[in-house]
């Protein structure tokens, strides 16, 4: 296993529902089945991440099926690029919807997976709906993960440090990001801002990888039911940037709005 203390950064051995390093450092297993590795002195607030309104906002939203085209594309990407029996981490996994649906996809090329996220919220609902993956609640600026010890990174969205990427991926391994292109979510800027601007694109080059393939994924989404609407809205940032006549005025009138990803596939040099 390639977990890591994340006190004294040694090697963590299972003993029984027990993570525990040389140092007896122990990090127990909960009883849905992942376990907790960020200290205390690590946290920058009781509860880090996504809190229960905008997890459940997103469980409810993605279950419908609304992003799986966007899942399915990811899930090619991968099975291109992974061997059998290789391990990967889904940085920044929320909930698990991408991970649990590339498991499911991949299911023949026996992967190790793992999910990593710093909302206990989202691991503890991912862990339980998903039995064959790895979960952990941890930091993506400092994972629990030794170094070259992944084949691959899923990172969908998720803020992360190059330098941490660099560590854990091995040599040949590959880096999957999923960034917002120029006109994601244009229609709710046009609602919330005077003069909208599109989204910063990410830099192509990233030290230490090499650029191997990048495209964007384009589609229009028609959201007509009240529940839909309002699960898209609190899923999203600009959630606390519309009040309460706006997003009524959305839910009656039905919603269409951009979809805009960019995908990155990058070979660890």
């Amino acid at each position: 296993m390639p977990y890591i203390c994340p006190i004294c950064e040694s090697s963590l051995k299972l003993d029984n529902r027990t993570w525990r390093c040389s140092q007896n450092h122990c990090f127990d297993i909960a009883k849905e089945g992942y376990v907790n590795l960020l200290p205390v002195q690590k946290k920058k607030s009781k509860d880090p991440g996504d809190n229960q309104l905008m997890m459940q906002a997103r469980r409810e939203f993605l279950n419908q099926g609304h992003y799986q085209f966007l899942s399915d594309r990811v899930n090619v990407l991968l099975e291109e690029h992974l061997k059998n029996h290789a391990t990967m981490l889904d940085l920044g996994c929320g909930e698990g919807y991408y991970t649990g649906r590339l498991a499911e996809a991949l299911q023949v090329k026996s992967l190790q997976i793992y999910g990593l996220d710093i909302s206990k919220v989202a691991v503890r609902y991912g862990a339980k709906r998903y039995k064959d993956i790895t979960f952990c609640v941890a930091s993506a600026f400092d994972t629990p993960f030794a170094p070259q010890s992944l084949d691959a990174v899923l990172r969908i969205y998720a803020p992360s440090k190059l330098e941490e990427l660099k560590r854990i991926i091995k040599p040949g391994g590959v880096l999957l990001t999923v960034s917002a292109g120029p006109i994601h979510h244009w229609f709710l800027k046009t609602v919330i801002y005077k003069e909208p601007k599109p989204h910063p694109e990410e830099t192509d080059n990233l030290d230490g990888f090499e650029l191997i393939f990048s495209e964007r994924l384009q589609q229009k989404i028609n959201l007509k039911q009240k529940d839909d609407i309002e699960n898209f809205l609190n899923m999203t940032p600009y959630a606390w940037k519309l009040d309460d006549s706006q997003k009524q005025q959305l839910c009656q009138q039905g919603l269409e709005c951009e979809l805009d990803f960019k995908l990155q596939l990058h070979r660890r040099q």
